[in-house]
């Protein structure tokens, strides 16, 4: 009876060791990640819960579009949009805009702030009038003449090294993981439009044009922008006769923009191609396809 008994003696004794065991934590010996730009807040003279911010009348109406697509109880699933329409009003994501959005929404600051600190298209530090997003994942590594050679170009044309904004507030730098135009790499993005195939040359000519095209450094909108003659913004009258339309309704692929005046190429590829197509030109698919009414001649 006792050799039964005295397994099970044995076994209760050791269970809280064993449990006291599993509950500890080992040391890190590995370096700290400085990641805390991401989810940590510091008040600046620009950014703090003083500074004030309202929805201006435009933007008001543009809200009240927003909400109509959410039930009244389900309005706060609107908090993006509107997130990203308060910094597209104020130039960044500060905390009086996030703390006017969950006013709006009725939402908890801290639910809003959630929302900011987890996606990093919203700016929560102030950046320049242009915001160069380089993509530095690999098809841009490799594609063309590499996106490193655009960073390095970059950096020595503005001075600064990612991460950084230059002394005038024109321009603010950072790399970032892909943005889906790894066919026409390497690429960036400024503001809201793509830049793709690009080389050391036709970077700096960019860069300069947008200086020189420069009255001050409030964020650049379209409404600066001035189009090709016979395309009007939004209602191209060519759209459907095959040709290729730039972005922000603007004009086909090859044509210049205006920005106050001075000439910017539009977005999309540098190199004189029309879309995402090989730039040597056709090299597949170049016969008729095999298909339920083709048979083989051999059959």
């Amino acid at each position: 009876m006792a050799s039964k008994i005295t397994p099970l003696l044995f076994r209760s004794a050791f269970r809280p060791a064993r449990q006291a065991s599993k509950q500890c934590r080992t040391f890190a010996a590995s370096a700290r990640a400085a990641s805390d730009s991401l989810n940590v807040h510091r008040d600046s003279p620009e950014n703090n819960a003083s500074t004030p911010f309202k929805f201006t009348e435009d933007n008001n109406k543009i809200i009240t579009e927003i909400l109509k697509r959410y039930p009244p109880q389900y309005k706060k699933a609107a908090v993006m949009p509107i997130l990203d329409l308060g910094q597209r009003q104020h130039g960044f994501t500060s905390l009086s805009v996030m703390n006017e959005v969950a006013r709006l929404l009725e939402m908890p600051p801290m639910r809003v702030y959630e929302v900011a600190t987890f996606y990093t298209m919203y700016n929560r530090n102030p950046v320049g009038k242009w915001h160069l997003q380089v993509c530095t994942t690999t098809p841009c590594q490799l594609g063309g003449c590499g996106s490193d050679i655009i960073v390095k170009t970059i950096e020595k044309h503005l001075g600064i090294t990612p991460g950084h904004t230059t002394a005038d507030g024109l321009f603010t730098f950072v790399e970032v993981e892909c943005l889906g135009a790894c066919v026409n790499a390497p690429m960036v993005q400024i503001n809201d439009d793509y830049y793709e195939d690009l080389t050391p040359e036709t970077t700096i000519q960019l860069l300069t044009a947008l200086k020189e095209s420069a009255n001050d450094v409030k964020t650049t909108h379209t409404d600066d922008v001035e189009a090709p003659k016979g395309f009007i913004d939004g209602d191209d009258k060519n759209v459907n006769k095959g040709k290729d339309i730039g972005v922000a309704g603007s004009a086909p692929r090859g044509e210049i923009l205006k920005k106050n005046g001075v000439p910017v190429p539009i977005p999309g590829p540098m190199s004189g191609r029309r879309t995402c197509e090989n730039i040597k030109g056709l090299t597949n698919l170049t016969s008729e396809p095999w298909g339920p009414e083709v048979f083989r001649k051999d059959l």
